[in-house]
């Protein structure tokens, strides 16, 4: 017998970054992309105050993890981690597109991915999840 109950949409996780790897191996996020920019001082002024105000309220207003427990990006007990924002974090995801328009401006390439299971969740807060990604079977 069917149930009555309304389903509830499935909780989706949101992340923004490099459609490919760097020389690491990792697929940077949209935070260090930008990041990298103005640490190569490749930003206008006007784009560099843009980046500096978003960071200042990302840093204001959405918890950093590693503040949290320092481990949560260390390579060797979670390889590869990546922070995924939660789809209902709309707050800090309206802010994220200044981000998004420094890298277009600059050739950057940004992809934004949506997956309701990333991978082993590690941390979590109210705005995002940190993930070590599942690997398929036989690849490291």
């Amino acid at each position: 017998m069917p149930s009555s109950l309304p389903r509830l949409p499935r909780l989706l996780y949101v992340r923004f970054q490099s459609p490919t790897r760097s020389p690491r191996g990792h697929f940077p996020g949209v935070f260090a992309l930008a990041n990298g920019l103005a640490r190569e001082g490749r930003l206008s002024a006007e784009e560099h105050a843009i980046w500096r105000a978003s960071n200042d309220w990302y840093d204001s207003n959405v918890t950093n993890p590693a503040t949290v427990d320092p481990t949560v990006y260390d390579a060797e007990l979670n390889p590869g981690a990546t922070a995924w924002f939660r789809s209902t974090a709309t707050h800090p995801l309206s802010r994220v597109p200044p981000y998004l328009d420094i890298l277009s401006a600059h050739g950057v390439p940004c992809v934004r991915l949506e997956s309701p299971s990333p991978g082993r969740i590690v941390y979590e807060d109210a705005d995002q999840v940190v993930v070590v990604p599942q690997v398929p079977h036989g690849r490291r």
